[in-house]
C-alpha cells in the first residue's frame, strides 16, 4: 500500500516479502541503483534489472501507484528532495507557518525526526557496526561533509578514549592519501554524508572500498550516493523549519555508538579513562573548582 511517509527504498523494502521472484529481482535492482535506475524509460529500466515490462507495472501497482509514470513522478520528487538548496528549504519552511514559537516548531520538528529515525533503525544493523567498531583488531577511521565533519571530530574524540587506533580523515583531498595507504582490509571507515551530497565524500568512500575498508555510512532519509560503498548503513531524519538540516538525530546515532562501543570494550576503556584523568590532573588541564 502506497504510504507518503516511506520513501520509495523503504516502500520496496515493506513491499519485499509479498513480491514475487521477477519482482524481487526487479526491487533489488530498483534499490541497488537507486535513484538512477528509477529515473529512465520503463524499456530501460526492465531491461537493467532483465525482466520484463509487465513486471515493472506490477511491482508500482503492488506499491500503491497507478503505473510506473505515478512511480516514477515520485522517485523525480525525492530527488528534487536530496538536492534542495539552503534557499529553497527556508522559503519552503516560511510558507504557511504555524503562528508559533521558533523555539517549539523546531523543538516540534527534531523530536518528529527523533521518533521517525529510532522507528526504523534495525538494531541487528545496529549491533553490527557497534561490534565491528569494538573489535581491536580494526583501525577506524571516521570522516564527513562540510557540516557533517563536526560530528565526525566528535565521534573520534570520544572513540579515542575507548580504544586504540581511530583517526580522522581530513575534509582535504590532500590529506586522504596519507591516510587510505594504512588503510587495510576489515579496518572500518564511518562517513556521515546529508544532502547536499558532496562529491568528495563519493570519492573517498569508493578509494577506502578498493582498500578493503568496511563503510559504515550515517546520512539522511534520502540516502547519500555513498551508500553504493557502504557495507552497514543508519539512515536519519533531517527536516527541520529552517535553510539548514537538523543534525540532532545524527548526533544521537553517533553518541549511541560511541555508548556501544564503551560498553563492548569496558575493561580497556575503563584503564585509559583512569590513566587519561591522571595525564590531565599532572597537566592541569582543567580548572579545579574553589
Amino acid at each position: 500500500m502506497l504510504n507518503s511517509a516511506q520513501t520509495i527504498e523503504q516502500q520496496i523494502k515493506a513491499a519485499f516479502d509479498g513480491l514475487t521472484r521477477a519482482e524481487r529481482q526487479l526491487a533489488s535492482h530498483i534499490m541497488r541503483n537507486y535513484p538512477v535506475a528509477a529515473l529512465g524509460s520503463i524499456t530501460a529500466l526492465a531491461k537493467g534489472a532483465d525482466v520484463s515490462t509487465p513486471t515493472v507495472v506490477r511491482l508500482t501497482q503492488k506499491m500503491g501507484f497507478k503505473g510506473y509514470p505515478d512511480f516514477q513522478s515520485v522517485v523525480r520528487g525525492e530527488v528534487e528532495e536530496r538536492l534542495i538548496s539552503p534557499l529553497a528549504k527556508h522559503d519552503r519552511w516560511a510558507g504557511g507557518v504555524p503562528h508559533t514559537h521558533m523555539l517549539n516548531r523546531f523543538a516540534d520538528a527534531v523530536m518528529g525526526n527523533l521518533q521517525a529515525t529510532l522507528a526504523q533503525i534495525d538494531h541487528a544493523e545496529f549491533d553490527a557496526i557497534a561490534g565491528l567498531m569494538a573489535d581491536p583488531a580494526r583501525k577506524i577511521y571516521a570522516t564527513g561533509g562540510r557540516i557533517t565533519h563536526a560530528l565526525a571530530e566528535y565521534f573520534v574524540t570520544h572513540m579515542n578514549v575507548s580504544r586504540r587506533n581511530v583517526a580522522m580523515i581530513a575534509d582535504r583531498g590532500n590529506a586522504w592519501p596519507p591516510a587510505l595507504i594504512d588503510m587495510a582490509p576489515g579496518d572500518v571507515l564511518l562517513v556521515l554524508d546529508i544532502r547536499r551530497y558532496e562529491n568528495s565524500v563519493l570519492q573517498l568512500a569508493e578509494m577506502a572500498a578498493d582498500q578493503g575498508a568496511e563503510m559504515v555510512l550515517i546520512t539522511d532519509q534520502w540516502v547519500s550516493p555513498a551508500a553504493t560503498f557502504a557495507r552497514h548503513r543508519l539512515s536519519a531524519h533531517v527536516e527541520a523549519p529552517s535553510a539548514w538540516d537538523s543534525t540532532v538525530a545524527l548526533q544521537l546515532l553517533v553518541e549511541t555508538l560511541v555508548a556501544a562501543v564503551e560498553n563492548q570494550t569496558w575493561d580497556e576503556t575503563q584503564t585509559r579513562m583512569r590513566r587519561l584523568e591522571e595525564l590531565y590532573a599532572r597537566s592541569r588541564f582543567f580548572r579545579r573548582g574553589k
